[in-house]
């Protein structure tokens, strides 16, 4: 079972890490499962994901409170956003876009609710 979670943990950090070059790609989500899995398979990787200077904060905050920072939050929200509208605009089936919508609400209503950082 050790090895399903390091796996996990090890295809999530490489997300994460295509993340940190691709600005279309989120970053913090997939070390927040790489840390998750990490914690049952390797805790030496999960600690030096927490210690890091620019990525382990918002994973802490997270862990700690639940908390997503301000810019997280705009950022997250502007994409859907954006997400929608370019949907719109590629003339996509207006079932397809409400469905879109309905969605992207619903996650940005819980984003926009969590405490920030």
């Amino acid at each position: 079972m050790r090895i399903l979670w390091f796996t996990i943990g090890a295809i999530a950090l490489t997300l994460g890490v295509i993340g940190i070059a691709l600005p279309i790609m989120p970053t913090v989500p997939f070390l927040l499962v790489a840390v998750w899995a990490f914690a049952r398979s390797s805790p030496r990787l999960r600690a030096k994901i927490l210690s890091h200077p620019t990525y382990g904060p918002p994973i802490r905050a997270w862990q700690d409170r639940g908390a997503i920072g301000r810019w997280a939050k705009i950022w997250a929200v502007a994409a859907m956003g954006s997400g929608v509208i370019i949907a719109f605009f590629l003339g996509l089936p207006l079932w397809l876009i409400a469905a879109q919508l309905g969605i992207c609400t619903a996650v940005g209503s819980y984003v926009v609710t969590r405490p920030s950082r």
